[in-house]
């Protein structure tokens, strides 16, 4: 049987689709477990994506760097979610942000090779994953237009509210620019708010 490090990630597939003992162990035989720290970059800006994440434990975040050189956190990902640069990971183009560790994290990691041998040999796999990326991107730009428009503060409220479990274990400095707002001004929120 699998080990138990992938047991996150067939308990959420089981979700959307029985997958057979047979289909799960050919499955694990493609993935890899992974720790990784707080600050470690997955893929950098500019490179290709060539894996596919799944976050057992911890948070990953999703950035770009404006002119000045100072990271625009566009998403966080967290448990039971996938993650990668799906356009450069299905184009093979370069990625216009980086993936990078908030705080320490456990994955599973499928390399591109890996993903299409699964889905060449298992078809339902694409259809299951296709379908799961797409579910997921319309919650993140949900997620991400309930703050447009806001006020700082009011982002700051609805983000703790919405997401209370990245707020307690991301960096303020992380929220800030999550919020698209100086840590300056976030600590002044939070003074305001107690």
């Amino acid at each position: 049987m699998h080990c138990d490090n992938f047991k996150p990630i067939f308990d959420f597939l089981q979700l959307f689709k029985d997958i057979t003992e047979c289909d799960q162990e050919l499955i694990s035989q493609q993935l890899q477990f992974r720790k990784i720290t707080e600050g470690e970059v997955l893929l950098q800006e500019g490179k290709l994506a060539k894996e596919l994440f799944f976050v057992c434990k911890g948070i990953l975040k999703i950035v770009s760097f404006n002119e000045k050189g100072n990271p625009v956190i566009h998403f966080f990902m967290k448990e039971q979610r996938f993650c990668t640069i799906l356009k450069s990971l299905n184009d093979s183009i370069p990625a216009n942000e980086s993936i990078i560790a908030a705080c320490d994290a456990e994955l599973v990691v499928i390399a591109k090779d890996k993903l299409l041998y699964l889905y060449h040999t298992l078809p339902y796999f694409k259809g299951l994953t296709t379908n799961i990326f797409q579910q997921s991107l319309l919650e993140k730009i949900k997620v991400r237009n309930s703050y447009m428009g806001e006020d700082a503060t009011t982002r700051y409220q609805k983000f703790i509210s919405q997401q209370p479990d990245i707020a307690l274990r991301v960096p303020l400095s992380d929220i800030a620019s999550y919020l698209g707002i100086t840590q300056q001004s976030l600590s002044r929120i939070r003074k305001n708010i107690r």
